[in-house]
């Protein structure tokens, strides 16, 4: 089944096939043709703050500062200031969500499909942000930022959290002069950050939308996040975090790339993308170099993902999932979620066995146990974890209703 997506690689994988993180065929459309259909060309900005001694507190108690946070935003502010959405991407995203840096640009932004004109997140209606969050790797302050004395952070970075993500994308906001968020928007890990943000400020938020997320980390997701911890610090390369001087611990970070990218997709998935099929032969040849093609895509984006991602900052990121936990932060999933005013939307999708839709449904259950306004989809797809990102012409409609009527029947004021 071929799905043209404009989720891209800007390479070949072995055997001459162009392909996305998400196995499918590559869309090789020129940005120069596509811009005049998304927002166009972007340009980042960046917001520092915290300086010394007004450092930032973070949940485990250690100071951080100064930080920067990379932020882009897509469409006007309007002039009550009151159309502002805040999106929050996952693991390996940033804060570039959508339109192109220059018109040479191969691929939009990594939620191009749903921000833009006429989109789910239409920006000729709203004001749409997205930030690089703290401890990432794209311009974010994190632990591979130079230190005063010019040196990296490496492991003297402290721990996070997804809270102190959000504290310091609250920053962000108050420096754009925006009281009062239309909506905080999410998937995947993006959606743990939708919901910390409706409890921790229940009254800057009106509406959230939440899309194949959780509202605690159970053991099977730390665990496959210590595998991939493991893969990295056992690499020679790693030298306990400090690498930044000479090569990164590629092997490493390449199979930690491998392992999470699986929970991402659907047995279906890759079975109707790949099979049993050989790669670059018609038999088996007996040895131990991958003889399949699923083995050679897996490679693939290994090798891609050294590229462009640092491995202190997987450590860091799946450490803050790790620790999420909204019933262990506020005494139950309950009490947190009563703390909250905002109008929700959550979605899942059947195939996702990584945050599956039982996880949703127990948010779902919680919002209307505390009598909050939910609505909850549950979307047939084949895609598993990763059909948020790939499912944007069906969430195209059911976002844009849901933030049309956010006003309408409201609850919980």
């Amino acid at each position: 089944m071929r799905r043209s997506t404009k989720r891209w690689y800007n390479g070949i994988a072995p055997g001459g096939a162009a392909y996305t993180d998400n196995g499918m065929e590559e869309n090789t459309t020129n940005a120069k043709a596509t811009a005049v259909d998304s927002v166009g060309l972007v340009t980042p900005h960046d917001h520092t703050f915290a300086d010394p001694p007004d450092a930032l507190t973070l949940d485990s108690g250690k100071l951080l500062g100064p930080i920067t946070v990379r932020y882009e935003t897509y469409g006007t502010l309007d002039a009550k200031r009151s159309n502002a959405i805040l999106i929050f991407h996952a693991l390996s995203g940033s804060h570039h969500a959508a339109g192109y840096h220059s018109l040479d640009d191969k691929r939009p932004g990594w939620w191009d499909d749903m921000i833009g004109p006429g989109k789910g997140f239409d920006t000729d209606r709203f004001y749409v942000i997205c930030t690089n969050f703290i401890g990432g790797c794209n311009g974010s302050t994190g632990p591979s930022s130079p230190r005063a004395d010019g040196t990296r952070y490496g492991l003297d970075f402290p721990l996070i959290t997804i809270g102190d993500m959000v504290e310091a994308q609250r920053r962000v906001i108050d420096h754009l002069g925006i009281e009062t968020l239309y909506c905080a928007a999410g998937g995947s890990m993006g959606g743990m950050q939708a919901l910390e943000w409706a409890i921790r400020y229940p009254d800057r938020v009106r509406s959230a939308v939440v899309l194949a997320s959780t509202a605690t980390v159970t053991a099977q997701g730390i665990a496959f996040h210590a595998v991939g911890r493991n893969a990295i610090m056992s690499d020679p390369a790693w030298n306990r975090g400090d690498y930044y001087g000479g090569g990164p611990p590629a092997h490493g970070l390449a199979i930690a790339r491998m392992i999470g990218h699986i929970t991402y997709l659907s047995e279906m998935s890759l079975g109707r993308r790949f099979g049993r099929t050989l790669q670059d032969r018609a038999a088996f040849t007996y040895e131990m170099s991958g003889e399949f093609q699923v083995e050679s895509y897996l490679q693939h984006l290994g090798s891609r993902f050294v590229e462009s991602f640092d491995a202190n900052s997987y450590l860091y990121i799946t450490k803050a999932m790790d620790y999420y936990d909204l019933s262990e932060s506020y005494g139950s999933l309950q009490d947190a979620l009563a703390r909250t005013r905002a109008k929700y939307l959550i979605a899942s999708f059947t195939s996702d066995w990584l945050y599956p839709s039982s996880q949703s449904k127990e948010i779902v259950s919680a919002l209307m146990q505390v009598g909050r306004d939910v609505s909850y989809v549950e979307l047939e797809s084949v895609y598993g974890h990763d059909a948020f990102l790939l499912e944007s012409d069906r969430l195209t409609g059911i976002v844009r209703s849901f933030l049309n009527n956010v006003d309408s029947g409201r609850t919980g004021r």
